[in-house]
């Protein structure tokens, strides 16, 4: 009743506020009756209502109003000056939040929250009624957010392209049986921040035969042919008129696909079959893909994105080409750019090359020559795993066009290798494109990248030189100049300058500027503060802030009631092995295990310490949801053990995304990025803690290496095995010479004693065990980190005791993050792969 009673009151308060268009409004009254005007006039409940609902999508169809007509400025002005432009590829992104982020890059928040102070309703909390589009799940689709954001604030001539997921990766809810998947609903009513594009759909086939033409040319026909229709997200600089384009595709068949014979036959699936397989497509982030049709789907989504957007790009190529006289397609790469996102957008290759010579009529040397100096490609990993190879019979029976062109590629390469480095041709079984290994016989996706590409580029120092000096070694003695670095870096604006608004505003105060959200290097001016102690009391008050937002959060969504001056230890990002949940978790049984041992007295001198993990395990992946299921087991019997809850607790965080993020890393001081050496190629979610002040207790491994020389060593608290001794660790374990420390040996003792419940464990503790074997072997050195873990982590305790100490750190932790801001990681892009340059809107 009450609820109904507060709606009544905030549609009594928006009645009095004159619904009037103002799309270009700035003061908070005029804004108030615009987002009154899209109430009424751009309705999409029933009339009479104005619930928080309600409000979040009038108000976000107002702002709205602002991104359309600064959008439809930029178009116009890349299409008047006609500059180089980048396309950048990705299978996902994960965006967060929009309201917040575009109000606050359009410095309108406080304008738009005493508007909606008139109309009865808080910014706060209308901004917590926005689901987060699930168009990604980790740290990939996060860094193509922040590149966006960079892109646009930097005024650079740029899109992004991608594909809009109905259902996402998953909803993760945690039962006693441990994780559970549901589908994402934010599409279940409409997402206010796309505009569909009707004018812009593109054919994509699938399946069909290749036709050989009298002249010799080859035509792709017959198959399966479903629509790509855009819709495209606005996304807005900071403090700048640029607002430029996320375009992401959906499958649809067209109403003459659909089969009313059939249907009125009865045969009511025979009849919308296209239609089904269509919307398939874009169903699902990730579909599992054991299966032949599992595998077919996958390839499907990303043989879609690559053909829907460089159809695209090719269009708005030769629309800015008419009125201008003759041109050349030699001229394509002088004002196309095309950066693939990982292998995912790898079919690019022969897509583009595919639409050159059969549908533009170019000869293989010239497409080639327009593909190779037009495309550039991003590894993201070293896992072999992750590094896709695509079952040949799969491609000719989907592609059987692309998989001509990438045969022609591989023979011409072998060619080349032949004629001009024989030293290499023992090698060319490893470095060929097309694996025609008779047991299984692939394309090697990357592979295919490498030779292809004009540029290739790692994501960290580490990453690169790994990359340079193991997988792709052979590749860089025939192209010494092709491979780069490009440190990842994050948005300075949505981590830290509009979610942690205190420690912000703390900052701007001490360095008499707001230049470093835009400047990020200028933390730095924070290093001579480090020491005084008026500077000090404020930052713990601004972090204060935010543990206690944080503890109210986890208290609200868990049940779970956690004590904001504990030490807030957080480990956050997709649940895989090798990032190596499991040892912090073995690391908080042996914590919990001593604690037990102790008296009361001993007890009170330890440092209370929260332990969260969060993150998806995916959902075929055994192992990483037995993580999962053994951190909440953990955490049961921890904060109901009334003896020790009151100096440790274990908490999971549910279904973690970008706006629990938001939340967490504020509201943290220890983060842990402890992935074996050598497998993580960068990581961002450690950039994004250091910038909050929060200290890392982490391997060298990813950008963690250089985030402890740019925060000084005696700032970030190390452990662990270093990249080059992995190999010859692994070797002496196969040899049976690994002597496990007890304490490793107490905890998972501990657990297989039943203190945490009946469940067998059994399966994942012995993946930790034995020398060798599948699933064997302790493959990412869990056993061999673990007592330099401990010990770290011995180390942190003390380090929180002493807060004058503790505090410096933090400080210095956010003044060393500068390099770490994804403006720098895109104007090097842009400078040394696009060669693109800022066209700012007048």
């Amino acid at each position: 009743m009450a609820a109904s009673t507060e709606a009544n009151a905030a549609y009594g308060v928006s009645a009095k506020v004159p619904a009037i268009a103002h799309p270009l409004a700035e003061e908070p009254a005029e804004i108030a009756s615009n987002i009154n005007y899209h109430a009424q006039f751009s309705p999409h409940f029933s009339p009479f209502k104005f619930e928080p609902e309600q409000a979040y999508y009038a108000t976000a169809d107002s702002v709205r109003d602002r991104l359309v007509q600064q959008w439809n400025e930029t178009y116009h002005h890349f299409h008047n000056v006609d500059p180089k432009q980048t396309y950048y590829l990705s299978m996902e992104y994960l965006q967060g939040r929009a309201l917040t982020n575009a109000i606050g890059n359009l410095d309108i928040q406080d304008a738009y929250g005493d508007a909606l102070k008139k109309l009865g309703h808080e910014l706060e909390e209308i901004a917590e009624q926005e689901k987060d589009a699930a168009l990604g799940n980790g740290g990939l689709g996060r860094l193509a957010s922040c590149f966006l954001d960079s892109m646009a604030t930097l005024n650079l001539p740029a899109w992004g392209y991608g594909l809009r997921y109905k259902y996402g990766l998953f909803k993760q809810q945690i039962t006693k049986e441990g994780q559970e998947e549901i589908a994402e609903d934010w599409l279940e009513k409409f997402s206010p921040w796309e505009v569909v594009r009707h004018d812009v759909v593109y054919p994509v086939r699938f399946f069909g035969r290749v036709e050989v033409n009298p002249n010799g040319s080859r035509k792709w026909v017959d198959g399966e042919v479903v629509q790509a229709l855009a819709y495209d997200v606005p996304i807005p600089g900071y403090k700048t008129k640029n607002t430029i384009s996320l375009r992401i595709w959906e499958a649809k068949a067209c109403a003459g696909d659909f089969n009313l014979f059939q249907f009125n036959d009865g045969q009511y699936e025979a009849a919308a079959q296209l239609h089904s397989h269509a919307q398939q497509i874009c169903a699902v982030l990730y579909p599992g893909d054991a299966t032949e049709n599992g595998k077919l789907l996958r390839l499907k989504q990303q043989f879609f994105l690559c053909s829907a957007s460089l159809q695209d790009i090719i269009f708005r190529f030769k629309e800015r080409r008419l009125g201008k006289g003759t041109w050349q397609w030699s001229e394509f790469p002088s004002k196309v750019a095309v950066q693939l996102n990982d292998t995912h957008p790898t079919l690019s290759i022969p897509e583009l090359m595919r639409l050159l010579m059969d549908d533009e009529g170019l000869g293989w040397d010239e497409a080639w020559d327009v593909t190779t100096r037009t495309i550039a490609y991003t590894n993201h990993t070293v896992l072999p795993e992750a590094l896709e190879k695509w079952s040949q019979s799969v491609m000719w029976k989907l592609l059987p066009r692309h998989m001509e062109i990438i045969e022609e590629i591989d023979k011409r390469f072998v060619a080349m290798i032949c004629k001009t480095r024989i030293d290499l041709e023992s090698k060319l079984m490893t470095i060929r494109i097309v694996d025609n290994n008779p047991q299984n016989p692939v394309v090697r996706m990357a592979n295919l990248c490498v030779v292809s590409a004009h540029t290739v580029n790692g994501v960290a120092q580490l990453h690169s030189d790994i990359l340079k000096s193991e997988l792709f070694v052979d590749y860089v003695s025939i192209w010494p100049t092709k491979f780069q670095n490009k440190t990842n870096g994050i948005t300075p604006r949505r981590w830290l300058r509009f979610c942690s608004p205190e420690l912000s505003s703390i900052i701007t105060k001490w360095l008499k500027s707001e230049q470093w959200v835009t400047n990020l290097d200028q933390l730095t001016g924070l290093r001579k503060f480090a020491d005084n102690s008026d500077f000090q009391a404020e930052w713990a008050s601004a972090k204060m802030a935010n543990k206690q937002r944080l503890a109210e959060y986890i208290e609200r969504v868990t049940g779970e009631s956690i004590d904001p001056h504990s030490l807030f230890d957080i480990q956050v990002k997709r649940i895989h092995e090798y990032k190596r949940q499991l040892l912090n978790i073995l690391g908080a049984i042996y914590r919990y295990k001593k604690l037990k041992e102790m008296s009361p007295e001993e007890r009170k001198k330890t440092t209370p310490r929260t332990i969260m993990i969060g993150g998806k395990a995916f959902a075929t992946y055994t192992n990483a949801k037995g993580i999962v299921k053994l951190v909440n087991d953990v955490g049961a019997v921890v904060n109901n053990d009334p003896e020790v809850s009151k100096y440790l607790k274990v908490v999971f965080i549910p279904n973690y995304n970008v706006s629990v993020a938001e939340m967490l890393i504020p509201g943290s001081e220890l983060s842990q990025h402890i992935s074996t050496a050598g497998m993580e190629a960068s990581g961002t979610s450690n950039m994004k803690f250091a910038l909050n002040g929060c200290l890392i207790i982490g391997t060298l491994d990813g950008a963690n290496v250089e985030i402890r020389e740019e925060i000084q060593e005696e700032n970030f608290f190390l452990f662990g095995a270093t990249a080059d001794e992995v190999p010859r660790l692994r070797k002496e374990r196969e040899n049976g010479l690994f002597k496990p420390d007890p304490r490793f040996e107490e905890a998972k003792q501990f657990i297989r004693s039943g203190a945490f419940g009946s469940y067998d464990y059994n399966p994942l503790l012995e993946s930790l065990e034995g020398n060798t074997g599948y699933g064997r072997g302790d493959y990412f050195l869990v056993g061999y980190d673990f007592p330099s873990y401990m010990d770290a982590q011995a180390k942190v305790d003390e380090a929180y005791k002493d807060r004058k100490r503790w505090l410096k750190m933090s400080i210095l932790s956010t003044a060393g993050s500068g390099k770490f801001s994804s403006d720098r990681t895109i104007s090097q892009y842009a400078k040394e792969i696009w060669n693109i340059a800022e066209c700012c809107v007048p």
